[in-house]
């Protein structure tokens, strides 16, 4: 099984708490599609040139001061569940890992993990390469993705053209190759029914939303991700300065419904909120959409301060780690049933909420 404690921080430092409104937004992400010049996309590839796509990284690793550091993990080389711990990390795509059902892992598909960067290598465009930030953090996750691309860009030719920009596989990735999204917790306008208004106003603005694992993932937990629908026709700082008007005004959206539950049904929230606390510290069972659910509810009592514990990084952790692959790396064995899983889960949240408040006194 992959040890996690050779990846720089675990690949998980987006979720330490830190950043702007983390409460409300848990991640923001940067990721730039580019393709390498004189190789045929990666779906049309063969085996050979997205090895050449992959040695042509590595080579260039050493030059690139944002990937020193770094490790390599051939994707195509590891076992199922290992594959789905990066998933749920959020460090690889389904497609990458090979979990849509429909496609094996291609040859050559890769991660590179580096301190705050990483690369994804033959998944849908040749490179993928992204920065993640805790909290409301553009301006920081673009910094870190764009001084990749640059320093990258001097080593690796890409395939560019003069009036439509960066060439990439799916032509709505072509132009800026740019797709900044958030991972944002809107409790407050789902329970006073106002996200339906909300989510329209998202797609008239030209953005779009999916679950917590984008594209073709269902929403759970009231988590959603958003983020920019097309990379063609505007700059890079206008599509940030985009999502990040229209996130600021998500945000303060949601604020207001809060304040509306507390004023109009304050003990009825209270009680749900406690009951829910009180769920994840003596459930002996959880399926994975009860512990959504219920760390759901008392992320939104830790914002209302309605409780003072667990931390914001505690409930981030919870979020990755009650996930089914991590619920069976934490019990020692490869795979759960849906049933031992479920004892699996209850028992880890009981042991990190406990954790959490024997560190707080």
């Amino acid at each position: 099984m992959i040890d996690f404690t050779l990846l720089p921080d675990g690949g998980t430092r987006w979720l330490d708490g830190s950043g702007e409104h983390p409460e409300i937004v848990l991640s923001t992400r940067v990721r730039l599609a580019r393709n390498v010049e004189g190789f045929a996309f990666t779906t049309r590839a063969r085996d050979g040139e997205r090895l050449r796509v992959l040695g042509q990284l590595r080579d260039a690793m050493p030059k690139v001061p944002s990937l020193r550091g770094g490790v390599i993990l051939r994707v195509d080389e590891l076992a199922t569940p290992d594959r789905q711990l990066l998933h749920e990390r959020h460090l690889v795509s389904r497609e990458l890992a090979g979990l849509d059902g429909t496609l094996a892992v291609r040859t050559g598909a890769a991660l590179l993990l580096a301190d705050d960067v990483s690369v994804m290598v033959n998944e849908e465009d040749h490179l993928r390469l992204q920065a993640m930030r805790s909290g409301f953090d553009p301006a920081g996750a673009f910094g870190a993705a764009t001084a990749l691309d640059d320093e990258l860009g001097r080593h690796v030719p890409y395939a560019w053209h003069g009036e439509f920009g960066f060439l990439t596989a799916c032509p709505t990735n072509t132009g800026t190759g740019l797709r900044a999204s958030v991972l944002i917790h809107l409790p407050g306008l789902v329970l006073t029914k106002e996200i339906s208004k909300v989510l329209a106003g998202l797609q008239q603005m030209g953005l779009t939303y999916r679950g917590l694992y984008g594209e073709g993932s269902e929403v759970v937990g009231n988590y959603f991700q958003v983020s920019n629908q097309t990379t063609l026709g505007k700059s890079e700082g206008e599509l940030l300065d985009q999502l990040s008007r229209v996130v600021r005004h998500v945000v303060e959206r949601e604020e207001e419904a809060r304040h509306v539950l507390l004023r109009d049904a304050g003990y009825i929230i209270e009680d749900k909120l406690w009951r829910a606390y009180g769920t994840l510290r003596y459930a002996r069972s959880l399926t994975f959409d009860e512990a959504m659910n219920y760390l759901s509810g008392v992320r939104l009592a830790l914002s209302l301060k309605l409780l003072g514990s667990p931390s914001v990084y505690t409930l981030n952790k919870l979020l990755i780690h009650c996930q089914a692959a991590h619920v069976a790396q934490y019990d020692g064995r490869a795979t759960l049933s849906d049933g031992d899983a479920s004892v699996a889960r209850a028992r880890f949240v009981r042991d990190a909420l406990a954790a959490d408040v024997g560190s707080h006194g």
